[in-house]
This record gives C-alpha cells, structure tokens and sequence, in this order.
C-alpha cells in the first residue's frame, strides 16, 4: 500500500447531468475544509456521547459486574484498535477520490445494489439519533425543570425542541460540524473529568465492589463486548469516506490512522468508564437519571445536562445525521437540506424512549449486535474490492453513469453479504468479525470464479483516477 496517496487535485469530473444532487459528487481539494486538528475534536467530540455511556453501564447493570476493570480496558483497547486500523483502510477511497460512501457502494454492489448495503448504514444510524435526542432531551428536561421551579417536566416536548436544533445546525453540513465538535470535544471533555472525580471521591467503595474487585470473565462475554465495543462504530468506519472526503491533503494513511486511534481512545475510555462507574453507584443504566442521583445539586445539575445536551448534538451531526441524509439524497433525487429535515423525522419513528428504558439496555446491545452482522460483511467487501481486486484504482465518472458499467446489481456482493452475515448469526456475540472474514472471503471468492464473466468480472473497469 502506498504511504501517502494524496486527493485528487482536479475539478469533479462528473458532469451536471449526473443524476445526483451535488452533495454527493466528488469534493475536489479545494473544496477540503477540515484540518488534522478539527479530525481529532470531531472524533473526540462523536465519543464523548451517552450511548456509550450506557455501553459501559450495560457492564453493571444487571447487578454483577460481567467484566472487571481490567477486562473492560482490554476490551475497550482492542476494540479502538481494530476500528483504528479498519477506519484508515476504509477511509482512503474517500479520501483519494472525494466521493461518499454511497457511490463508493456501486464500485461493489452496482447502482441498484448500493440502496440495499447503504440503507443497513442508514437505518441504525437513524436509531442512534433517535436514541441520542431522546436522552439529550431528558437532560434538557432536567434543566426546564429546575429553572421553571418544577412547572415544566415534559421530556417530549424537549425532545422535538432538540431536534429541531439539531436538524437546524446540520443543514450547514460541516462548515457547522467543524465548530461544534471543537466546543463539544473541550467542554464535554472538562466535564466529565470533573463527574470523573466526584465519583472516585464520593463513591469509591460501591465502584471498588461492583466493578473494581468483580471477578468478571475473560470467555465469551469478554469477546462480546469487544464486538459490541467495535459494532458502535461499525456502522460510523464502514463510511469512512463521507468524513476523510472533507479532510485536507497532505496525511498519510498512518498519521490519519492516528487520527482516528487517539481521539477515540480518550473519548471511548472516559464515557465507557463513568457509564461503568456510574451503574456501580446507582444501578441506573440511564446516564442522565444516575447523574441526577450522584450530583445532587441543582446547579451542578444544570451545569451537566448542558453538557449531555451538547455532546448528543456533537454524536449526532458526526454520526447519525449525515449517512441517512445522503440516503435519502440518493433515492430520492433530494436536495441535502430537505433529506436532513426527513431524517429528523423519521428519527422520530424509532421510539427512542422505549430504547432508553432500564429494561432495553440489554436490548440495544443485542440490536447492536445484530446490525453489525450485515456492517461486518459490507466493509469487507469494500475492501477486498478496492485493494485486492482494483488495486485502489477506480475511474470515477463510471460510478456516476446512470448506464454505465457499475449500472445494476452486482450479485456476487449481495450474495457474499448474505453469506457472511447468515454466518454472523450463528454466534451473535461474534457477529461482525465472523460477518467481516466470511463476506470477504466469499465476495473474493465468487467474483474471481462463480461471476468471473458478468458485467462486473475482474479486469473489466481498472482505470486509474
């Protein structure tokens, strides 16, 4: 693999006519407006976010810790790493080409199959945002309710007004996103290193029995929270290329995996941790409620769901709001603005306040489970298509011909999805990586031998960029 391949440096080569709103062209290097800095806040700024929190607390929650401290750190490091690596892979067709996810889709799965693998991207990332706005929306709660005195206490109500705001800010793409996960990244971070301490100070025994001094497993449930760990971003890494299409040139693929690995690692250690921690003090699996038990002051209170409220703001325009809304974009021949306004609602559609319940919290991990049995399988087929079986090269206006050579279906990639994915689910906890081997293996398989002489058979569109 190259060391340092570099966007190009060119004006789109698709032409108006292509059939896509212009959202999802090629964004050439003039058009790049993120720098290294703004990658790590973004990154760090997506980790910092409750669902994680509840990830951690879903550790405790049950009663008896599954994992231990330790057990839950070398998950956690295990988890980061595979994303880091997965994350600089996946990311350079996007980085290289400009192009998002759902074109990268049609060099593998053909125009028409792409809607099938970019609406698995699409659907949990609209349940995740759903699931982040309704929480959001309880600590704006928290906070309406201390001000007003206790008059006001309606979550629904704050939910929708978050929603609004959210889908507001997100209109502006990352021109917005830029600046606040920088505010998210700092404020958020300052925040919970401050909950951080009030827990190791007020709380120390209830954490050092229920989750320190647990005696844990290193078996199966220890491999299945790394899977769970990696499948809350597996959908975020399978499309690498909607983020590093908007990243400056000039980094290599190590000093972008790096980028991903260290924001990460902070962001995912520190929200894993608390969720843990808070769980051991109050048995409460919703981050916002064991808040409101630990910090029993109403100005501290306050001081916290502003922070809860913005880091649900900052996971949510990274990675909840712009896959869907690319989606939708695609299929519906939609302008970008209208598509994020729909994603809104159809977050709505989801019953985010069912998912939060204390009783959903193993539920949520099963769904992430399950999801990232199909995740698995398509990022692996991405690969094995760009650096195995096109040698990183690709010539982008093909995958913009309505009639072209990447036109319909490719069968092999569904297949090999199916394949992979039916596999996954013969141990659930193993899902995605057991979904990632299987799907890539099989696609290799069947397009060098079983559709060597279909449309899209080996050799037939490799041209440089």
């Amino acid at each position: 693999m190259s060391a340092n391949l570099e966007p190009v440096a060119v004006e789109s080569p698709v032409q108006p006519d292509a059939g896509v709103d212009h959202s999802l062209k090629p964004i050439t290097e003039k058009g790049r407006t993120v720098g290294k800095l703004d990658y790590v806040f973004m990154w760090i700024g997506d980790g910092v976010n409750l669902g994680n929190m509840t990830l951690g607390a879903s550790l405790i929650v049950a009663g008896a810790a599954t994992l231990n401290l330790f057990q839950t750190f070398a998950a956690a490091i295990i988890a980061i790493g595979i994303i880091s690596i997965v994350f600089a892979l996946n990311d350079r067709a996007g980085y290289r080409t400009g192009i998002p996810y759902v074109v990268q889709l049609r060099m593998s799965f053909g125009e028409k199959g792409a809607v099938i693998s970019s609406l698995l991207r699409g659907i949990p990332a609209l349940v995740w945002y759903g699931f982040q706005s309704w929480i959001g929306g309880t600590a704006l709660n928290e906070i309406a309710k201390i001000v007003s005195g206790g008059s006001f206490d309606n979550i629904f109500i704050c939910f929708i007004v978050l929603q609004l705001f959210q889908t507001w800010l997100s209109m502006y793409g990352f021109h917005a996103i830029k600046w606040v996960e920088t505010l998210v990244s700092v404020v958020i971070g300052l925040a919970l290193i401050y909950v951080l301490y009030i827990l190791l100070a007020n709380h120390s025994e209830a954490i050092t029995e229920n989750w320190v001094q647990a005696k844990g497993t290193w078996g199966l449930p220890f491999f299945a929270f790394i899977m769970m760990f990696m499948g809350n971003y597996a959908a975020i890494f399978l499309s690498a290329a909607d983020y590093s299409r908007e990243l400056k040139s000039g980094i290599n693929d190590k000093k972008r995996g790096l980028l991903y690995f260290f924001p990460i690692l902070i962001a995912y250690g520190l929200t894993l941790t608390i969720g843990a921690m808070l769980a051991s003090v109050t048995g409460n699996s919703n981050p916002v409620k064991a808040f409101a038990i630990v910090v029993d002051n109403s100005y501290v209170t306050i001081f916290v769901s502003a922070f809860i409220v913005l880091g649900v703001i900052g996971v949510n325009m990274v990675a909840n709001i712009i896959a869907p809304a690319y989606v939708i974009t695609l299929l519906t021949k939609l302008k970008y603005k209208p598509a994020v306004m729909i994603t809104g609602l159809l977050a709505l559609c989801t019953f985010p306040w069912v998912l939060v319940q204390d009783s959903s919290a193993e539920g949520l991990g099963i769904f992430i489970l399950i999801y990232s049995a199909f995740l698995g399988p398509i990022v692996a087929i991405l690969l094995v298509e760009y650096y195995i079986l096109r040698k990183q090269k690709v010539n982008v206006p093909y995958l913009y011909e309505k009639d072209g050579p990447f036109s319909g279906v490719n069968p092999a990639a569904v297949l090999a999805m199916l394949i992979g994915a039916g596999a996954a689910f013969v141990v659930v906890e193993l899902a995605w990586i057991i979904g990632l081997l299987l799907g890539g293996l099989s696609y290799y398989l069947l397009m060098k031998y079983a559709f060597k002489n279909s449309k899209f058979k080996v050799g037939t569109i490799f041209e440089k960029l």
